[in-house]
């Protein structure tokens, strides 16, 4: 492929610009003779010019094999967000369960406060998140993506084994709840780190012009998950009934998690590293401290990612609160809601992709702007239609949340990608995303559960819904201005 004509210019002007700079000053006297000086730093003009006439044609060769060859490009993105559908599994399998592991591990004559006692520890391993945010940010700018994603995943898995073979407080008393706390924040340290990750490793894998289809696909690989944890659920709780899930059948999707761990980690042993950090290797730019410089060069970013990122913690209000607080107040349609919010799910990870392959042809914020402003216009109108309505308000009110959702998740990816530079843009994203994450997502279905004591009635959470939403949307239109992922304001590092 033929060299960019902005590099070949700049190329042919280093290569010859020495020569032509000393003529110069020497027809006008500035220059004093020094040959050996000259001599050397006209070859080290000239090697460094080479270097970057072969960097830049080793990268149109890789981009091409990727073209080319598109079943190693899937093989090495569906190594990047494996660690995403462990991670969702295990969050899925744990909010359909709440009201059991309420039961167990928070027991209360009010099934409510029970269900909030669950959520609350749902909620701690989100605190956790931004610890692993800057934790696995530090290892993926300094040692590499592939280095840390592997990492991430033997750390989700473990824990995740543990939660099924925890006794319950009526075992071992108050050292239950605490065990469960402690489970769900080693959790928490790894997904601060897996699925920030899976973002750069797919955006900088993905070819230019698609890496808002690519990067999609990282939350998709989160609602398979979530998907799978559904089915799991739903799956067990009509075969074994009610006694045995809350004797011992809630134990087995979480001792299931276990393989999902092992097949992810076994699919990272073959990943290659992204092209765009083996550039900043050979370069020898790799920053000391990334999360410095970053704070340091792109804060208002951070602060925009933080705030586009608040809309993202409603969806565990929408697809984990949701069905468990309906199958409290709608029981004599429980089964149905479980059957519908699966095939929501899968609804889900076919509307992310095609809203990410939107972004790639009419940018990211038109997108991002879309689905905010809808999910605040329409949250507090569709609470009602449920809180008044039957099973069919229940589905078509999913239906608009769903539609929104992946409109807006669809480009959030590739936007978190792009408005960081390369050098600190895993330890950028961990700490914003994941701090937007801790404070929004893991604590929405606390808040909701703790609305709907309080105040027994739904409008309190769909306006605190309409104020997440309005939160992003803000956000949203003051993003970096990207169209097709080309920032019109780049920050270097």
């Amino acid at each position: 492929m033929p060299l960019s004509p902005a590099r070949s210019a700049l190329v042919k002007r280093g290569a010859a610009g020495v020569f032509i700079k000393r003529d110069f000053l020497n027809m006008k006297g500035l220059q004093k003779q020094s040959p050996k000086t000259d001599t050397a730093q006209e070859v080290a003009h000239l090697l460094k010019n080479i270097v970057l006439i072969r960097e830049e044609k080793k990268e149109q060769r890789e981009q091409q094999e990727r073209e080319d060859h598109p079943e190693s490009l899937i093989k090495n993105l569906a190594g990047g967000i494996v660690g995403n559908v462990l991670e969702w599994y295990d969050f899925a399998i744990f909010g359909f369960l709440a009201p059991i592991i309420g039961d167990l591990f928070f027991p209360s004559n009010d099934p409510l406060y029970s269900l909030l006692g669950a959520f609350s520890v749902f909620a701690a391993g989100f605190l956790m998140r931004p610890v692993g945010g800057v934790f696995f940010g530090y290892i993926g700018d300094h040692y590499g993506r592939k280095k840390a994603l592997r990492l991430s995943v033997i750390m989700m898995a473990v824990p995740t084994f543990f939660i099924g073979i925890l006794p319950t407080q009526a075992q071992i008393g108050v050292l239950a709840p605490i065990l469960l706390v402690l489970c769900l924040m080693a959790q928490g340290l790894s997904v601060g780190g897996e699925f920030v990750g899976s973002i750069a490793f797919v955006a900088e894998t993905a070819p230019p012009k698609r890496q808002g289809y690519y990067s999609s696909w990282t939350f998709a690989s989160c609602y398979a998950g979530m998907m799978l944890g559904s089915l799991t659920s739903v799956w067990l709780g009509s075969t074994l009934g009610p006694q045995a899930m809350s004797g011992w059948g809630w134990r087995l999707p979480f001792l299931a998690g276990i393989v999902i761990g092992l097949v992810g980690l076994w699919m990272r042993q073959g990943l290659h590293e992204t092209p765009t950090f083996k550039k900043l290797e050979s370069a020898g730019t790799i920053i000391g401290n990334p999360l410095a410089e970053a704070i340091k060069l792109a804060r208002w970013r951070m602060v925009l990612a933080v705030c586009l990122s608040v809309l993202v913690g409603g969806f565990y209000l929408l697809f984990i609160w949701w069905p468990s607080m309906l199958s409290e107040h709608l029981h004599p349609y429980a089964d149905q809601l479980l059957w519908l919010n699966t095939f929501y799910l899968m609804l889900l990870i076919v509307i992310v992709p095609l809203a990410g392959h939107a972004s790639d042809k009419i940018g990211r914020r038109p997108l991002l702007v879309a689905g905010a402003a809808g999910m605040a216009i329409v949250s507090l109108p569709l609470f009602l239609l449920v809180e008044y309505g039957g099973l069919f308000s229940v589905v078509i009110a999913q239906l608009c949340f769903t539609v929104l959702m992946g409109i807006f998740l669809g480009a959030v990816p590739a936007t978190l990608a792009e408005i960081f530079p390369v050098g600190v843009r895993y330890s950028a994203m961990g700490l914003s995303y994941n701090v937007s994450l801790s404070l929004f997502g893991g604590t929405a279905p606390v808040i909701a559960t703790w609305l709907l004591i309080h105040y027994r009635n739904l409008y309190a959470p769909a306006i605190y819904l309409v104020l997440m939403a309005t939160a992003s949307l803000l956000a949203a239109r003051n993003l970096p201005d990207t169209v097709r992922g080309e920032d019109k304001n780049p920050i270097r590092v």
